[in-house]
């Protein structure tokens, strides 16, 4: 799975780079490619950085980042949506591809704390 999730992340990047491409020239548009690009390559950059944690507190730590820019792009693309800068089609499954990576970054989080308090105990 740690392979299918960093080519998953990677993979979101790389398509919200296109959908920027898309954006009409303007100041608004700018604003918020900045924001989205960041965010949305920050996703894959620090999932890889996740994976090469040096502890599983470090792991769920660079975990919560992933989390954290996962969320942040996914409200990025709703402001994208809700001023109808894009049509919600072109906006639709990009988001429900960041909603799954966030809802499995959620649940891995999740997991590896349980699995560091039953070992703590």
């Amino acid at each position: 799975m740690k392979e299918q999730l960093k080519s998953r992340t990677k993979k979101i990047g790389i398509e919200i780079i296109k959908l920027i491409n898309e954006l009409p020239q303007n100041t608004a548009s700018w604003a918020i490619a900045k924001q989205i690009i960041r965010s949305s390559t920050s996703i894959g950059a620090n999932y890889r950085a996740a994976c090469r944690g040096k502890s599983t507190a470090d792991f769920i730590y660079k975990l919560k980042i992933v989390e954290e820019e996962t969320d942040e792009t996914i409200f990025w693309l709703e402001i994208l949506e809700e001023s109808h800068i894009l049509p919600t089609q072109r906006i639709d499954p990009i988001k429900k591809e960041v909603t799954e990576i966030l809802s499995m970054i959620v649940s891995s989080i999740k997991t590896t704390k349980s699995k560091l308090q039953r070992i703590q105990k």
